[in-house]
């Protein structure tokens, strides 16, 4: 018979990173049975194949499952591989265009591939809702959707704010918290884990269980992951994501340019360090013992090492501290000096200089990656430095890395541009001038200063 910690013990792991329980009690009495009869339980957690990769933002709900697996506990990662087809309207003001089944399937043969480099493989029960849905009859459905009132559905936010707005509601969108409820009563489950966007369809799981004489689930809520910009929840749309199939050294430099306040709750959600080693590291720091900087090093290491392994992610280190820190260039960089341009900002109530490109400066600036909310970043510079946005398109045509202005545009676009090692895909960068840069354009990489001009 399985053994498992005290519930105590595990209540701690369980609330790391977690918004809500619903209801934390339950979960206590479940645990406290489980550990009396060394039966584990079952948490549940749904993913919609809707795009084919994932970022760390995806990965927050993941290692919450990681945290029950380690537990002793039975985790169930559920591919809506039918529910994909209608698509999830949590936070939705419009209706997602549906997605074919060729499209669902193809998406799903690389989630498993991404998901295993956080969960043990061979711990992880993996299951298509189309296993019962597949065979449900109109007669089915019919009962399904007898178990839940239109009026209970209008109580949902989006749903009764489309609905206030006269915005159409699809009929099959109605569906979908029904079969997510369903989803939980076919796999029998404990624990269900979702954003927090997610609690309506969560506690609609519920109800549905209680309906068909099971007893109901737990509800466990995690935050959305804000990006690299620190203020936008993590999107790829949003350029601030940090995607699991990215190269080490790549992932490793995102991680490195996120805040140090960022930092902890990166730490929380995206790592298995408990919150009072968590709370120990926040006080060394503060009170100055330790280089906020040796933390942020290890937490891009541990992400790095759970998408590519302990040997990519030491060597990444090692690339990054030779690369960043030692701003060692490669021999065939080359020297370069180009007009002087006039730079405009938009939409930002704040004075921009004009900026010239010129020859090597020692001088080195700091690149904001990626280009943040102006509102965000208002402090005063380093002494002797100014902000200033730098068109990058305009840089790559008069550095000659670029043959006109539409290939400078195209080749940012394409994430053919780098900037001190880092994929930038915006036509503007936020600077504090003057700066030194390493431009990579193909294999073609060059050593440009921005040099502060009045």
């Amino acid at each position: 018979m399985p053994s498992f910690p005290p519930s105590d013990e595990q209540l701690a792991l369980i609330r790391k990173g977690a918004v809500e329980i619903i209801r934390e009690g339950e979960l206590r009495e479940r645990l406290e049975k489980s550990c009396a009869s060394g039966k584990p339980l079952r948490v549940k957690a749904g993913f919609d194949p809707t795009a084919p990769d994932l970022h760390l933002g995806h990965t927050v709900l993941i290692h919450k499952l990681r945290h029950f697996q380690l537990l002793g506990h039975t985790v169930i990662f559920l591919i809506g591989d039918f529910t994909g087809m209608i698509g999830d309207p949590s936070g939705r003001m419009v209706t997602r265009p549906p997605l074919s089944r060729e499209q669902i399937t193809e998406n799903a043969k690389t989630y498993l591939d991404q998901v295993y480099k956080i969960l043990d493989r061979e711990k992880t029960e993996v299951r298509y809702n189309r296993e019962w849905f597949g065979k449900f009859t109109a007669d089915d459905f019919i009962r399904l959707a007898a178990k839940f009132t239109v009026s209970q559905m209008l109580e949902r936010e989006d749903f009764h704010k489309r609905f206030q707005e006269e915005k159409p509601i699809a009929l099959h969108e109605l569906l979908y918290p029904l079969a997510q409820g369903y989803d939980s009563v076919a796999l029998e489950a404990d624990v269900e884990l979702g954003g927090t966007d997610q609690k309506f369809n969560l506690l609609v799981g519920r109800e549905i269980q209680r309906a068909y004489g099971q007893l109901s689930q737990i509800v466990l809520t995690t935050p959305i992951l804000e990006g690299l910009d620190g203020v936008q929840k993590m999107s790829k749309s949003l350029n601030n994501a940090i995607g699991l199939t990215e190269p080490p050294l790549q992932m490793y430099g995102k991680v490195m340019s996120i805040s140090d306040q960022m930092m902890w709750r990166y730490y929380e959600l995206l790592t298995d360090v408990t919150m009072v080693e968590i709370g120990k590291m926040t006080e060394q720091a503060a009170a100055g013992k330790v280089n906020p900087m040796q933390y942020k090093k290890e937490l891009a290491r541990r992400i790095v090492a759970d998408a590519h392994g302990e040997a990519a992610a030491n060597q990444a280190a090692e690339d990054w501290a030779k690369q960043f820190q030692k701003r060692e260039a490669p021999e065939e960089v080359e020297m370069v000096s180009v007009a002087e341009q006039t730079v405009a900002p938009q939409g930002a109530d704040v004075k921009i200089r004009q900026v010239l490109v010129s020859g090597a400066q020692d001088a080195v600036g700091r690149l904001y990656y990626p280009y943040p909310d102006l509102s965000t970043i208002l402090q005063p510079p380093p002494a002797g430095k100014r902000h200033a946005i730098v068109r990058l398109d305009k840089v790559l045509l008069e550095a000659a890395l670029a043959d006109s202005a539409t290939d400078a545009a195209r080749k940012i676009r394409q994430n053919a541009v780098k900037i001190d090692g880092k994929p930038v895909s915006q036509m503007q960068v936020l600077l504090f001038v003057p700066a030194e840069l390493l431009v990579r354009v193909g294999r073609t990489l060059k050593k440009i200063t921005i040099a502060d001009h009045d």
